[in-house]
């Protein structure tokens, strides 16, 4: 069996595949299709002070390789998600990961504050791509600064025992600044990478698809985008836990994304089209590693970054056999045992 377990600050999961917040609904939508509680965790989605009733529609659209939304944060508020969804999630034992939002660091740290004692939290991932409406609606997560104060309050709100993620957006300049800001901060671990800003324009109508005129692309079209952050990150910062994002389908997409570094992947807009789509991931994610010989999940988190001898397994199609190449050099043989270097 393949060890999938991994850590998030001081939460052991038993698997890293979760769903990616706004995507899975607060389970119920998803639980018609599989039990929750088999997913890594379940992040929901943002959850603000009060309710919000987002933006008019039409809200989404699609783009090659991707989708463009404007939900505009659509919710009920943390009151109707405290007595309603998460009685709902601890019932089915799933590992509950809380996005939280709001326009300010106050209403932040308020929703954090409310969370303290529920129980069930695993771990509050902060949406730091919401504009601040205390510095003329600028992003947080656009200004290091920013983003460190942010994460400071909700640190504060929060019990120690429940780690703090901070999710990053790449519409940044630098995106490793923001997040060696948010480590500093008290961040227990990162979360990247959210939705890229986008637009689109229906050449019959000759106006923006969206009634917000803009929106957040997500799904394949941004990967690599999403995969070279988190390289990049986890190079700079390589002892903070990060959840990879953006345009997961498949278990090897996946497998990429904790090779760049990540110790956790979310699914997101592949469960659109596909609800099962995180377990399916989870499942190939476990075929990936068995296909080359790999016993455990953390001992390919990083990976992309080490010389070829550290780790190299593969599948040679003339053996048929899990191979290394513990030298670099393109010579192989069968691996009779575990071959690290």
């Amino acid at each position: 069996m393949t060890d999938l377990e991994t850590r998030i600050g001081d939460v052991t999961l038993p698997n890293p595949v979760m769903t990616a917040a706004g995507c899975g609904g607060t389970g119920r939508e998803l639980g018609r299709f599989f039990d929750v509680g088999k997913l890594g965790a379940l992040v929901t989605p943002s959850i603000m002070p009060s309710p919000r009733a987002g933006r008019p529609a039409p809200r989404l659209t699609e783009t090659p390789s991707g989708v463009l939304n404007a939900a505009g944060l659509q919710g009920p508020g943390i009151e109707a998600f405290l007595t309603r969804d998460l009685p709902w999630l601890a019932e089915r034992e799933a590992r509950v990961i809380v996005s939280i939002a709001g326009g300010s660091v106050g209403e932040y740290a308020e929703v954090a504050r409310l969370l303290a004692d529920a129980p069930g939290v695993a771990a509050i991932e902060i949406n730091t791509s919401c504009p601040n409406v205390e510095d003329r609606g600028s992003m947080f997560a656009a200004h290091p600064s920013a983003a460190a104060r942010l994460v400071r309050a909700v640190r504060a709100s929060a019990p120690r025992r429940v780690p703090v993620l901070a999710k990053l957006s790449a519409d940044v300049t630098d995106i490793v600044g923001v997040a060696m800001a948010c480590a500093d901060a008290g961040a227990d671990g990162l979360s990247m990478i959210n939705t890229l800003h986008g637009m689109a324009i229906d050449t019959d109508t000759l106006r923006p698809r969206l009634a917000g005129i803009t929106g957040e692309l997500s799904g394949p079209a941004i990967r690599p985008v999403a995969v070279r952050c988190v390289y990049q990150v986890h190079a700079a910062l390589p002892e903070v836990p990060i959840v990879g994002m953006g345009g997961i389908r498949t278990g090897l997409d996946a497998l990429e994304f904790v090779l760049a570094g990540a110790s956790a992947v979310a699914v997101g807009t592949a469960t659109l089209h596909d609800p099962s789509a995180c377990v399916r991931v989870l499942r190939e994610l476990d075929g990936a590693l068995k296909e080359r010989g790999i016993d455990r999940l953390a001992d390919v988190v990083g990976l992309a970054h080490k010389p070829a001898g550290s780790l190299y397994r593969r599948i040679d199609p003339n053996v048929g056999l899990a191979v290394a190449d513990t030298a670099g050099t393109g010579s192989t043989e069968p691996i009779e045992q575990e071959t690290t270097q």
